[in-house]
């Protein structure tokens, strides 16, 4: 490592001058130091640093480079910056040692990090258009006539998004925040803290070696930052883990409060885990609970913001869960230097950290806690510089006590607390003040089902954990790309991550009304009434005789009309098997409210309609993917007439492969024009023709 940790800010890396140390105005360098030994590893300064010069740097240079890019080009970044951690995450892992993380540890945040790009990388890819604005919800009608339409749509946040992370996840806590809002097309800085930032640097610097990134996309910033608030604006965006003190006192800034700036943060939690009253001893569900409690004891020491700080057991089942407890860390857990081979559970992050655990966990037994496995004695035979401390589980005989349920011990340490009723432990995780996650281990579907109804409203997240998904669970204490990660109350009151949910968190969303003309321009997807060409009295050549790079929106056909006649119905039903009274008995279909007699099978109208819209020869068209939103509006008697108009409605290139996806709009009507059936076709589609063979 170097003397002094670089940030990377306006396209380069900065360091402090040499005066940095005697800057009688600024904090003077922080050292930072080996989790184990103590040793110095590095120094945090910001002294001198233009922070004001880097946000604003994000706001032109990262944007215009963002901007120039679609959802899917985004996506496939991600995906490339994570195969480039890939190649040299065995540099994070020996780097990550330092702060104290075993290997299984550094596979949480390294891996766990690379997995998060991957995630979105792909979720970017299905879920998301190949344009720059997201649609969101269906078309709004406000004239009767169609000419006047709303919709709503998200773009892209016009500033910067700032994130400030914890310690104890440097490179996923960064990366899980960084990818929603690259995907979105809005720039980051990140501020990562200083006892574990030197991480953070490593893969930051990785992904700038691979030039992959575009300008201004991604900053780092290594050191404390007293005055950001007071250079954020309106367009901004801040995303904070951290303690809750911490980040009441940021959201009562003034950017925050009258500026416009958008601040969410994921904060200290009680988290709590449930055992149900028919997961007693000897049972999958008891085994698999506690093996859960011990893991999220001795991950990362303790030090997650998810870990589990309360076990609500039945009463009954106390001694039972601490006996489990107790010989599952006796034979499990290994303390000492996450490089020796033997260790299950390395330090905690520093040696501040370590003081602070014990201070809170005094705060426990003073308020009645009696610790009932383990001990706040230093382990034996460890660094006297390292900042190690034991697992510790404690007992509080009165559930109600206000500390277990508000004194976070942010390490190896975890309660048990009693209840008698599902109402008392409803009760029991309410207390927490709103947390990040709860589980539940039962295998009783109504035990389940009515913790669930009344706890969820104080969680972020539920899990419910059992014989059948314990093996395949990732458990407690792991937040997941797609769900959701964050909670009411005490928790912070935000959300992170939940798929592409975190993405539209980084844009607006605006109504907006127009005509069918101008929001086909403006979203990429036709509306109906706006301009179609259908082929046949244009002259040009079919839609599926056309590859992508020819095909355009609007493009149409409208086929002749199809009579339908009574023998076709019958021959479908006999054909298929679908015999429902409607379609083969007069006077039971008479006698339906829904129908005017016997009617058309909607499937054959649907199957029809194909026919009369495809071109059968070979060509771009390579297959149809998938029917969407198909809705039946009107029977079809027999001696009704129907067409069909198909209309290409949404173009989506795929960044990666040769073909695309087009999304027609279908409408079958009758001899008397109303609307009979309506759906999306989807079919993949060949960027360029291939050539004729000679």
């Amino acid at each position: 490592m170097t003397e002094m940790l670089p940030s990377y800010v306006q396209g380069e890396w900065w360091t402090p001058g040499a005066d940095a140390s005697t800057d009688a105005t600024q904090q003077p360098p922080t050292a930072v130091r080996d989790a184990s030994t103590g040793e110095i590893v590095t120094h945090v300064s910001t002294a001198g640093l233009d922070l004001a010069g880097a946000l604003e740097y994000a706001r032109t240079v990262g944007q215009a480079s963002l901007r120039e890019l679609t959802f899917h080009q985004r996506a496939v970044l991600l995906k490339q910056f994570a195969l480039a951690l890939t190649e040299r995450k065995a540099e994070l892992y020996e780097l990550s040692a330092r702060t104290g993380a075993t290997k299984q540890d550094s596979w949480v945040d390294i891996d766990g990090g690379i997995g998060v790009l991957f995630s979105y990388s792909s979720k970017g890819r299905r879920e998301l258009p190949n344009t720059k604005v997201y649609v969101d919800g269906p078309i709004e009608q406000l004239s009767k006539d169609g000419s006047f339409l709303g919709r709503h749509i998200y773009t892209s946040l016009p500033g910067v998004a700032v994130q400030i992370n914890a310690f104890n996840f440097p490179v996923w806590g960064s990366l899980e925040k960084f990818a929603p809002a690259f995907l979105a097309g809005v720039p980051s800085v990140v501020k990562p803290a200083t006892p574990t930032g030197y991480l953070a640097e490593a893969f930051v610097r990785i992904l700038v070696e691979s030039g992959l990134l575009p300008d201004g996309s991604l900053q780092l910033v290594s050191g404390s930052v007293p005055d950001l608030f007071d250079h954020l604006r309106l367009g901004d965006l801040v995303a904070f883990t951290g303690s809750a003190s911490t980040a009441e006192r940021l959201r009562s800034h003034e950017s925050v409060q009258t500026g416009g700036v958008r601040f969410t943060s994921e904060t200290d939690s009680i988290n709590a885990s449930v055992l149900g009253p028919d997961a007693v001893a000897g049972t999958p569900e008891f085994d698999a609970y506690v093996r859960q409690l011990v893991v999220e004891m001795t991950t990362k020491a303790g030090q997650k913001c998810t870990a589990i700080r309360r076990a609500v057991v039945p009463s009954g089942s106390i001694d039972d869960v601490v006996d489990a407890v107790r010989e599952r860390i006796a034979s499990r857990t290994v303390v000492g230097d996450p490089r020796d081979e033997a260790t299950t559970m390395g330090p905690l992050a520093s040696v501040e950290q370590r003081d602070e655990v014990l201070r809170q966990v005094g705060r426990l037994v003073d308020a009645g806690g009696r610790v009932v496995v383990g001990s706040t004695d230093a382990p034996g035979g460890m660094n006297p510089d390292g900042a190690f401390v034991a697992p510790v589980l404690l007992r509080f005989d009165d559930a109600s006590t206000e500390a277990v349920n508000e004194v976070e011990a942010f390490g190896p340490v975890s309660s048990v607390i009693g209840y008698e009723s599902l109402a008392d432990a409803a009760a029991i995780v309410a207390r927490g003040g709103g947390s990040l996650v709860t589980s539940i281990a039962t295998h009783d579907p109504a035990v389940a089902a009515e913790l669930t109804t009344r706890i969820a409203a104080y969680n972020g997240r539920v899990l419910l954990l059992d014989r059948d998904d314990a093996r395949s669970s990732t458990g407690h204490g792991s937040p997941l790309p797609q769900l959701v990660h964050g909670g009411p109350g005490r928790a912070g009151g935000g959300e992170e991550l939940g798929g592409i949910r975190a993405v539209l968190h980084h844009m607006q969303r605006t109504a907006v009304q127009g005509s069918p003309e101008m929001l086909t321009a403006l979203t990429g997807i036709w509306h109906p009434g706006a301009s179609a060409r259908p082929y046949a009295t244009t002259g040009d050549e079919h839609p599926f005789r056309k590859s992508l790079a020819e095909l355009a929106i609007g493009d149409q056909v409208v086929s002749d009309a199809r009579t339908v006649t009574l023998e076709d119905i019958e021959t479908f039903a006999a054909f298929t098997g679908d015999t429902f009274y409607a379609h083969m008995d007069e006077e039971a279909a008479a006698a339906n409210p829904f129908f005017p007699g016997r009617v058309a099978h909607g499937y054959l109208l649907v199957s029809w309609a194909a026919g009369l819209f495809v071109d059968p020869a070979p060509g771009p068209v390579l297959a149809n993917s998938g029917l969407e939103n198909l809705r039946f509006m009107t029977p079809v008697s027999p001696g009704d007439e129907i067409r069909v108009e198909l209309t290409a409605k949404q173009i989506t290139p795929r960044e990666t492969d040769e073909y695309g996806e087009v999304r027609w709009d279908a409408v079958l009507r009758n001899q008397r024009d109303e609307v009979v059936a309506q759906y999306d076709v989807l079919t993949l589609v060949a960027k360029e023709r291939v050539p004729a063979a000679v």
